[in-house]
């Protein structure tokens, strides 16, 4: 499936720049991304790797300070994150992914960056075409829409295909008129 932008976003006369976090307590993949109205291009990406040796409270507080370092070295226009999914199984997972997606959102509010949020499905269906495609349909759609030299790690493909989820959203259409 081919994606177009809104005839009105090709108009844009002004960079819009975004950063996409996928977190995690072991892996937050990272990408900041910047749009012309004509062309993507990744600025930045890749993986905060908390050491899985220390307690949980410390991993959120690097993930933190890792977000609040990327935020102070970019100017971005929005952050955009992937929503928590709950999980029968393993409850204790989704209570740890809502802690880390606590620490990232708080981390560009108190900067007062706009947050938005989209389900994996709407994530893989914006970048790949297919809502359930795999990480490595993902990885390799976000190496040719970005013209990357070679495949992004898994969770910094998904980051930057959740910028990809907020420019291809018609439900930030209002984003571009703001600039």
């Amino acid at each position: 499936m081919t994606h177009f932008l809104n005839i009105e976003i090709l108009f844009l006369t002004k960079t819009l720049k975004i950063i996409g976090i996928d977190p995690g307590t072991n892996i937050t993949g990272y990408g900041i991304a910047s749009f012309d109205g004509f062309n993507f291009s990744a600025i930045d990406y890749g993986c905060i790797r908390p050491p899985s040796s220390l307690k949980l409270s410390d991993r959120y507080l690097i993930i933190y300070d890792s977000i609040a370092h990327l935020l102070e070295q970019h100017t971005v226009n929005a952050l955009v994150v992937e929503t928590q999914f709950a999980s029968k199984a393993n409850p204790q997972s989704g209570i740890k992914l809502g802690m880390a997606r606590g620490a990232i959102i708080i981390a560009a509010k108190k900067r007062q960056i706009p947050v938005y949020e989209y389900s994996p499905t709407q994530v893989k269906l914006a970048a790949v075409g297919y809502g359930h495609a795999s990480k490595h349909q993902v990885q390799a759609m976000i190496q040719s829409q970005f013209q990357l030299n070679q495949l992004p790690p898994p969770d910094a493909a998904d980051a930057l295909a959740l910028t990809l989820c907020y420019m291809y959203s018609h439900k930030n259409k209002q984003a571009f008129s703001e600039l």
